[in-house]
């Protein structure tokens, strides 16, 4: 049972440890290249919400539901290693797999680091027997909701940590995926640039949510195409998402906000495929003309429409 407090950052309840050996049907899975078509968990808290309902109050039938959608491979965030294991043994028994998960990080502040880094790695410990190859993670800000900005000190804090956890992660067979949101976006994205500049791509790789660089750049399509230029080949996952007009989209579309066609194109010209990982996500002036299921259903058929071509 959760509270009111429940956010994508923990939502997983304790249930029996079981075997952690995947056991996935990989006969109906299509890939993009070597993994399959995932889903985040935050799309779910979103439209669980809009129902009054809690996802993660019962994982069992959370991930039931999930798997009657189609969609083959599942993204959640975890805050600790327990989590983790509670959920596996759900995921096994509807054969889903787990190609990477989110994990929040606090690496601004010297004395948070080792603490942070370390769960990080408890949790990968875990997942890398379920299949998991990439942990991506979003570096918290001074405090959620803040428009405080991180000093110049604390990005270069930050930036040594992100190699630390992204050589300890690549020892284990792992990649670390920096991920944003909006706020790393402001004062001339700085925060952003740093990161990715200062840090090796042989260690820490980019997990390029597309509609928060949107978002982030006051609904800039270009300046999504600016960062595919200047960083996909350090890409290795995308987070999905469309809005038309602003507004996130019940369902992801090829059409809107931005164009997810010239997208694909230009990943096959740069020649990479990164894990595709949906995240069509409601807020409070999103459309309400689907439920959970039927949203789902209609995201996995676009985005193989777009991208599986």
């Amino acid at each position: 049972m959760y509270g009111n407090s429940f956010n994508r950052r923990d939502f997983l309840s304790i249930l029996p440890s079981f075997s952690l050996t995947p056991m996935i049907s990989k006969g109906s899975t299509l890939r993009y290249g070597r993994y399959p078509i995932s889903c985040n968990a935050y799309n779910w808290v979103t439209f669980y919400q809009r129902d009054g309902k809690l996802w993660g109050k019962d994982p069992d039938q959370d991930i039931a539901e999930f798997a009657s959608t189609g969609i083959k491979a599942f993204e959640p965030s975890f805050s600790d290693k327990e989590k983790a294991l509670a959920l596996i043994p759900v995921l096994r028994k509807y054969q889903i797999e787990m190609p990477s998960i989110y994990v929040n990080s606090v690496l601004h502040e010297k004395e948070g680091i080792e603490k942070s880094i370390n769960t990080v790695l408890g949790i990968a410990d875990v997942v890398k027997s379920y299949g998991t190859r990439i942990i991506v993670t979003n570096p918290s800000p001074i405090s959620w909701g803040s428009k405080e900005l991180k000093t110049d000190a604390q990005l270069i804090i930050q930036s040594q940590a992100l190699e630390r956890l992204g050589l300890e992660l690549k020892k284990r067979g792992l990649t670390l995926a920096y991920h944003t949101h909006d706020m790393e976006l402001r004062a001339g994205a700085r925060e952003f640039h740093h990161t990715l500049l200062n840090t090796d791509p042989e260690n820490v790789s980019f997990c390029f949510d597309v509609h928060w660089i949107f978002r982030g750049s006051e609904n800039s399509e270009v300046a999504v195409f600016d960062v595919l230029k200047l960083y996909g080949k350090r890409i290795v996952e995308l987070h999905l998402r469309q809005s038309v007009n602003g507004i996130w989209s019940e369902s992801f579309a090829n059409k809107g906000d931005i164009d997810y066609e010239r997208f694909a194109l230009e990943l096959a010209r740069l020649n990479i495929k990164p894990h595709l990982v949906i995240e069509q996500c409601l807020e409070a002036a999103s459309p309400k003309k689907l439920d959970v299921v039927q949203a789902h259903i209609r995201d996995l058929e676009v985005v193989k429409a777009t991208f599986l071509q």
